[in-house]
């Protein structure tokens, strides 16, 4: 049996009392010049495989096979069946916050575990259950930073995605704390600048990889940070940490990042997760919720919220944060594709991904359309200055089946001409060699 909410004759009884003609008289006190124009025109009355059949043609006129190189944020990295067989299970599906734990455990350990993958990667002491995403994980370390060290001002590299400093500033216009902004020329903090800025601050905000996809001098970030008496943030590519030394290693004291990349796909810029981990010192400090592993009354192992610093859950003014719900499927997709790959398959994929994008960034450097836009190592992602009209050759492109990368003259002038490439594992060398051939014919 199917659920039918309504009946015709259902419908047309409530439409009479309220005095309606029919359901599309209930939207007339909208404005015609604001509502969704779809263009979908379907005749009443159709099956479901009558409606089945059309709604699928309609669909096979999309542009569903687009090779992307678009980064900035938002990456195609493959993603394993399993991850959605099994977030796609009711009990993760339709779950929310796992107040009772005796009727939890599934959610519970889940998430623990992806707590425990978190720190694994990181290499710090404890990590939360995640945040919202990226940029929200970046201003929660700063304001974790500030009660830390009683302190008011924080210093970021404007090597940090630039919404994530918009966020940052949005945040700071409360009073809460202070934003300095440290240069960063070639996507890399500059540490002469960023010297003279420390002093009493909070903490250096810096991402490594950069925007641009520079890779950071963090042992010396870290050491600035540290001698001034401020917090070392390290904003971390999670893929990149299956082959990069873990920000530990070089003084940071916070590590956040953006989780999409860890079995989560691009949806059209969201949702993601916010990647959250700190040292054991500042744990009382950490925003959000924490999943520990405890044991019951007969001493078999059980998990339970061990922190929940939340306005929802403590007085507001002993909160460490009012806006910092866990993106709790999100982030049990991020851990079941942990586990999925293990620590040698994700450090294949990201010297896939390395090994990639050096090959398509040295072969778009060969055609003289494109020139370095600094001389940094990097990543997976990278920076090239275009010779032409970026927007025309992104538009061109994309009708030849190519997203193009990411034109950073959004971000500002001191971007123009210049395009933002990022390469995944999935991309072949055949895909990066058509690509190429059509930058080329341009």
């Amino acid at each position: 049996m199917r659920f039918i909410p309504v009946t015709c004759e259902q419908q047309e009884s409530m439409l009479r009392a309220i005095g309606a003609r029919d359901i599309d008289e209930l939207f007339e006190d909208i404005p015609k010049s604001v509502r969704l124009k779809t263009g979908v025109s379907l005749a009443r009355g159709l099956s479901e495989i009558e409606l089945a059949a059309e709604l699928e043609a309609l669909s096979a006129e999309n542009a569903t096979h687009l090779v992307s190189f678009l980064g900035g944020g938002c990456y195609d990295h493959y993603i394993p069946a399993i991850v959605d067989a099994v977030v796609s299970k009711p009990a993760f599906f339709t779950a929310y916050t796992p107040y009772q734990p005796e009727v939890s455990q599934g959610t519970l350990q889940a998430t623990y575990e992806y707590q425990s993958m978190v720190c694994a990667l990181t290499g710090m002491d404890v990590a939360n259950a995640s945040v919202y995403d990226g940029a929200t994980a970046l201003v929660e370390a700063a304001l974790m930073a500030a009660r830390v060290t009683k302190r008011h001002s924080v210093v970021v590299s404007e090597g940090v995605h630039p919404e994530w400093r918009d966020v940052l500033r949005t945040y700071a216009a409360s009073g809460a704390i202070s934003v300095v902004e440290c240069p960063a020329p070639d996507g890399c903090i500059d540490l002469d600048a960023l010297r003279s800025s420390v002093v009493d601050a909070a903490a250096v905000l810096v991402s490594c990889p950069s925007f641009l996809g520079t890779v950071e001098d963090l042992a010396s970030v870290g050491e600035i940070a540290h001698e001034a008496g401020a917090l070392c943030v390290v904003s971390a590519d999670p893929v990149l940490l299956g082959i990069m030394e873990p920000p530990s290693s070089f003084g940071a004291d916070i590590v956040v990042g953006e989780g999409q990349s860890l079995g989560n796909p691009m949806s059209y810029g969201g949702p993601g997760l916010g990647l959250f981990a700190c040292r054991q010192e500042f744990l009382r400090q950490m925003p959000g919720r924490i999943v520990g592993r405890t044991v019951d009354v007969d001493g078999r192992p059980g998990f339970v919220l061990t922190m929940q610093t939340r306005e929802q859950h403590i007085r507001r003014e002993r909160a460490t944060s009012n806006i910092c719900s866990n993106h709790s499927l999100n982030a049990i997709a991020a851990g079941v594709y942990l586990a999925a790959v293990g620590q040698e398959g994700l450090a294949g994929i990201a010297s896939a991904c390395v090994a990639k994008a050096h090959y398509l960034h040295d072969a778009l450097v060969r055609t003289g359309a494109f020139s370095p836009a600094n001389g940094r190592p990097f990543g997976y992602e990278f920076a090239l200055r275009y010779e032409g009209d970026v927007r025309a050759m992104q538009e061109a492109l994309l009708d030849r089946g190519y997203l193009a990368g990411l034109d950073l003259s959004r971000f500002g002038e001191r971007y123009s001409g210049m395009v933002l490439f990022a390469v995944t594992e999935k991309r072949t060398r055949a895909q990066m060699d058509a690509f190429v051939e059509e930058v080329v014919s341009l």
